[in-house]
């Protein structure tokens, strides 16, 4: 059997690598903002100019060890979580200890002009790559790319942007807020999120003066692939930043309809599968989330920072798309395998759940340490199936970073994940051992070590 899942093609790629963070990835996606994010702010100050143009980039290496690292264990290793052929393991695999490596360079392009009467225009062209243990060197997202826009800008109007981008809900949740404390992953690419647009119209206002303190609004709007006709994608995100003294509250909400069913929020919202051949043979899906994030120095050394994020997943029927052998599948999501529901076989159930994080930051000079955790909780669905709903997950990590100058970092961290249960991983992970390699089939426990390399042009 076949499926047609993006994660298909991604997942022994991206979601290998899909674990601890203290990555510094997507520090320039939140530039629009730029003067309302201390962090975003510095490292705005770094990289190349010439004329208009101006160059930016990050690069790093970083090397884990892994207990009970268990990746390679379906009986069809291309299987999603989602597939039922993908629950069969392997008799009598062996997993233990593992060492492992990777790395990323993530350039920006970036140009500005001065149009006259006070606006500017604006053009991005960004990519990343990645490589390491297990993966030749390649697009993080194969297929996607991270930024190619163009946007005018105007101090008193705000700014509007076309073309493909981040969204905010990976993004912002990337970094600043899972990438300084080493969940970058774990937090930002879970839920029911989305995190690349390929057709993307943003609109962002200035900074408005509200009790206080800065008020940035901004909304998003994708239409997917416009090839689909019945099931049209259709992309909503609306964030909003509040920035007063040490305090930074960051709200997201997303609303689609029609994108891939996935519970991977770094993943592209483009179509119901890759080929709109299926559009009148699938049934229609939805998915959204809403995340109030917040950080507040207590000091000049002391951050506490923390997140709580609501996920909605429609759920989405299993349906055979082209008969073979071998059969060909939609993206479908948390299915009823054997079931019928109002007369439908193998049908999705809609389910909901609720994810959060609180973390620690002390910084002294060029050193900076810090204590995180972050829990996936159960799903509420009506699902007679066990798809991972009445699973749950903690991810803790502690860490110290320290900053040599001119760019260059250095970084060394211990995590441990907890599931609350042996079986399918929670609602809110995109794969069965997404983030530490420690699959919850085999294993309710596991610990990792890591140690890194950074530099940021």
């Amino acid at each position: 059997m076949q499926t047609h899942s993006f994660l298909t093609a991604i997942d022994r790629g991206q979601m290998r690598w899909a674990r601890s963070g203290a990555l510094l990835k997507g520090f320039k996606v939140g530039l629009a903002l730029v003067g309302l994010s201390a962090g975003v702010g510095a490292f705005a100050q770094q990289g190349l100019q010439y004329g208009p143009f101006t160059l930016n980039a990050f690069a790093k290496v970083e090397g884990e060890r892994t207990s009970n690292y268990a990746e390679n264990i379906q009986l069809n290793p291309t299987a999603t979580k989602d597939q039922q052929w993908g629950d069969q393991l392997v008799p009598g695999t062996r997993y233990g200890t593992e060492p492992t490596n990777v790395w990323l360079f993530q350039p920006w392009l970036g140009a500005k002009f001065d149009v006259g009467g006070g606006f500017k225009v604006s053009a991005m062209l960004s990519q990343r790559w990645r490589g390491g243990t297990g993966v030749a060197g390649t697009a993080d997202v194969p297929g996607f790319i991270y930024e190619e826009n163009v946007a005018v800008s105007h101090e008193e109007y705000g700014r509007l942007a076309v073309g493909k981008m981040v969204t905010r809900g990976w993004s912002v949740a990337d970094y600043p807020y899972g990438t300084l404390v080493g969940l970058a992953n774990q937090w930002a690419q879970s839920g029911a999120g989305y995190g690349l647009l390929t057709k993307a119209v943003r609109y962002t206002t200035r900074p408005l003066d509200v009790f206080g303190g800065d008020l940035v609004l901004e909304a998003t709007y994708d239409e997917g692939n416009t090839a689909f006709r019945i099931h049209k994608p259709r992309f909503l995100e609306i964030y909003g930043q509040y920035h007063s003294g040490g305090l930074v509250i960051d709200a997201i909400a997303q609303d689609t309809r029609n994108g891939n069913p996935q519970a991977w929020g770094h993943g592209p919202f483009t179509g119901l599968t890759p080929f709109p051949r299926d559009d009148s043979k699938i049934g229609g899906a939805g998915q959204g989330m809403v995340m109030v994030m917040a950080r507040y120095d207590l000091d000049a050394h002391w951050q506490v920072s923390g997140g709580l994020r609501s996920n909605r997943w429609s759920g989405a029927n299993a349906v055979i798309t082209v008969v073979g052998p071998p059969s060909q599948w939609n993206d479908m999501f948390n299915v009823d395998w054997g079931g019928t529901k109002d007369g439908v076989a193998n049908p999705g159930y809609s389910a909901t759940s609720t994810d959060g994080y609180a973390a620690l930051r002390y910084r002294l000079n060029q050193w900076s340490a810090w204590v995180a955790t972050q829990f996936l909780g159960k799903a509420s669905t009506s699902n007679p199936s066990e798809r991972g709903q009445n699973n749950w997950a903690n991810f803790s990590t502690a860490g110290v970073q320290y900053e040599f100058g001119r760019g260059l970092t250095a970084y060394g961290g211990i995590g441990l994940v907890h599931y609350g249960r042996l079986g399918p991983s929670p609602m809110s992970m995109p794969t069965n051992s997404a983030f530490t390699g420690v699959d919850s089939r085999v294993s309710q426990n596991g610990n990792w070590v890591l140690v890194g390399l950074l530099y940021v042009l």
